[in-house]
Parts: C-alpha cells; structure tokens; sequence
C-alpha cells in the first residue's frame, strides 16, 4: 500500500505537521505509531483476528476485535490459565444509568474486559439495573447510587464519566428544545464531577450535545480543573450511522468502512466526509446529497419510527460504548485509538468543533486536521453552513452558566 500523508495538529494548536503513515512524528514530542493500514485500522473496534470468545454482544467480528487489545496483555503478564482473563482496571460512572440510554449503555459497558468497576447512578430506579447487570458474569463489579447525596460517592476516584441524563427527544420536539430541561441537569451534575474527579475522562451525551459540552467546560472553569483534552461530546453515533449507511449504499464489508464526520451533533451541523471514506469510493452528486441528509436526520428518523415511545437510544448505547472502549484502552497505553468527537478545538473559528482526535492517556493527544484538507466544494460549502448554527448552539451553552452564575450571586 501506498503511504498515506497525514496531518496532524498538536492539541494546543500551535503546530502543524506532516506524517507519513508508518512512521513516528518526532516534531510533535509523540510518539504517534500509525498501523500501516489507514487510520481507520483503530477507529473504536479494531478489525484484528487476535482471538476468538464464544459469547459476545457484538458478534464474532467485533469480539475478534473486542479481545484484540487485551489478549497480548495477558500474555506479557504470563496469565496461567486456559481460559483468558481480562486485567480489568478501570473505574467508569453512568449518570442517567436508569434511562433508555443508561440501561443498554451500562450493559454493554458491564461486558468490556478493561472495567473493573460499574457506578450506576440516578435520581430513581437504578437498584434494580444494577441488580441485573450484577449477575452478568463479566469482571466488573457493579455497584448503584440513587440520587445526589450519593453522586459525590458514585464518582469519587472513577476514570471515565459518561452522562446520558436527560431527558429524551420526543416526535415534533428539536434538540434546541431539550435545552431548559437539560442544560440545567448537565450543569448541576457537572458540579459534583468537578469536586470529585476531576481528573476523569468525561463523555457528554445529553443533548442537545452542542451546548451540553460548553456548559460543562464553563462549569469546570468556575471550579479551576478545567482540562479541555479531557472532555467529550459523544458523537460517535454520527459515524457509526455513516458507516453503516455507507456500507449498505455501496455493498462493502461494514468493518472495513470509515467516513469521518465533523462539525456539531445535530441537523446540518453533522457533516460527514464522504470524500474522505475509506476505503476510496465513488459516489454520484444525488448519492452525497441523499446520504448526508439521512446521517444528519438519522435521529429523527428513529424518533418518528417509534412514534413517541422515545428515541434512539440503542444505537447511542452502541455508539457511546464504542466511544468508552475507545477510551479505557487509550487509558491503558494503547497509542492507536482515533475517534471523532465534540471537543475544544482550534481547526476552524469555532472554540469548540468535532473532528477526528488521537486518544491517549492524558486525553487527546493530537488532531487529524488532514481531514479537513482538499474537502470537495459540497462539503466546503456545507461546512460553512453548519458553522453560524454551531456557533449559536456554544453560545447558548456558554450563555446559560454565565447567566445562572448571575443569578445565583444577585440572590
């Protein structure tokens, strides 16, 4: 295969580099190792046959791919048993774990071979959940906390925060609509993360995720722990949804695509690249025009579909599991996880930006402003579109803490 360029942009964004895949990028100070397949060879599942486990739920591909982190692990470690035994050794919390995300969310999160503890919270209902999952025998000890005189417990020393607290889109209703109900959740839960573990990976779900992700940044300002490579907003779904579409429009093997997806998490600010799939392929101008407004209305799709009994709340489960895992093996030394996320960002105007990242231990470690390079002139003309709504949507986010702040000293 021939070398790819790639580049990639420190996280302070004060340099920009080229690097050649299978090489090292010594410029940056990292030690960035690029598998000599495209940067999708890891992008949340890896596609590797290292070893095969009879139950999975994902499947035998994906458990191939679940395994393939932890089996060389084991091996360093001179495990003596027939059977593999995962060195479980994170801590990860589930805020809204009694939820139509939370409850698949927390399973599939109960089956990675890397936790070694579950905190389930939320204000009612999660007893039972966490009952259930407990007897899922998976490594994980599980463990329930019910309402905010619990939450400082749930979340003290826990490695990755995800929080899909909230409340649900419902037919006719736009994330904009959630904003009252769920800036103010976010923000009150961000409060008790930020005195107890503020040092945690934290994934944000809770839409509308365009401003959920600014507020809890400014609350962590308030608070002085704010770390910016730390903080996500889960937008794998819009990926996963592009994979899967793209893989359907085109006959290719799903575990072999990837179209990274920029810009925001909802309407037109979701933009997926299909110029930039891998691997190559052609598609016509109806072909792009038909399969970006599906990845973008995808959620409408679903909450339509349900016909007011909720929205899509197994697949988020999927995809923000994807994007946990990505996380705990990045935790765990792995240097070649790329996901994209919602984050701070400095490759377009807009102070915070979803793009693909490198995932380390410390956070990101780097972006792929390749990506945004050479885009077709539909996707130039559609990222220029996206951005004032984008910006609006931070706005609002960042709006919301300020004004609440005010209104909390006046009174």
């Amino acid at each position: 295969m021939a070398s790819t360029a790639v580049a990639i942009t420190t996280v302070t964004g004060s340099a920009n580099v080229r690097a050649t895949i299978g090489s090292k990028s010594k410029a940056l100070g990292l030690n960035l190792s690029y598998p000599k397949r495209p940067l999708c060879a890891f992008s949340g599942l890896k596609s590797a046959s290292i070893a095969q486990i009879d139950s999975s739920f994902l499947g035998k591909v994906s458990n191939e791919s679940l395994w393939a982190y932890a089996v060389p692990k084991l091996k360093e470690k001179q495990v003596f048993s027939n059977q593999l035994q995962p060195q479980a050794s994170f801590k990860v919390a589930v805020l809204g774990a009694g939820g139509g995300i939370g409850q698949p969310l927390g399973l599939l999160i109960k089956m990675s071979p890397l936790v070694s503890e579950l905190h389930l919270y939320d204000i009612a209902n999660v007893k039972g959940v966490a009952a259930d999952l407990s007897h899922c025998n998976t490594p994980s000890q599980v463990m329930d906390f019910t309402g905010p005189s619990e939450l400082a417990t749930c979340l003290t020393g826990v490695d990755v925060v995800v929080i899909p607290a909230g409340v649900p889109r419902k037919p006719g209703m736009t994330r904009d609509d959630l904003f009252n109900i769920n800036a103010g959740i976010v923000k009150s839960l961000m409060e008790v993360v930020a005195d107890n573990c503020p040092d945690a990976f934290i994934h944000i779900i809770s839409n509308p995720v365009n401003s959920s992700v600014p507020i809890a940044a400014e609350v962590l300002k308030q608070k002085g722990v704010y770390d910016p490579k730390k903080l996500f907003g889960v937008t794998t779904l819009d990926v996963v949804r592009a994979n899967t579409f793209v893989a359907q429009k085109k006959k290719l093997k799903l575990i072999d695509v990837d179209v990274p997806v920029i810009g925001g998490h909802a309407g037109i600010t979701i933009l997926p690249l299909l110029s930039k799939t891998r691997p190559s392929v052609t598609f016509t101008d109806e072909e792009i025009e038909s399969l970006t407004v599906r990845i973008q209305n995808a959620g409408t799709e679903v909450v339509e579909a349900k016909a007011g009994a909720g929205s899509a709340t197994l697949s988020m489960a999927y995809a923000a599991a994807r994007f946990v895992e990505s996380s705990l093996r990045a935790l765990d030394g792995d240097g070649d996880v790329y996901e994209c996320s919602f984050v701070q960002s400095e490759l377009t105007d807009l102070p915070f930006f979803a793009s693909r990242v490198n995932l380390g231990k410390k956070g990101i470690e780097a972006f792929v402003s390749a990506d945004l390079d050479g885009l077709t002139e539909y996707e130039a003309k559609a990222l220029e579109a996206l951005k004032p709504e984008l910006k609006a949507s931070i706005e609002k986010g960042v709006a919301f803490v300020h004004r609440t702040a005010a209104t909390a000293a006046s009174g």
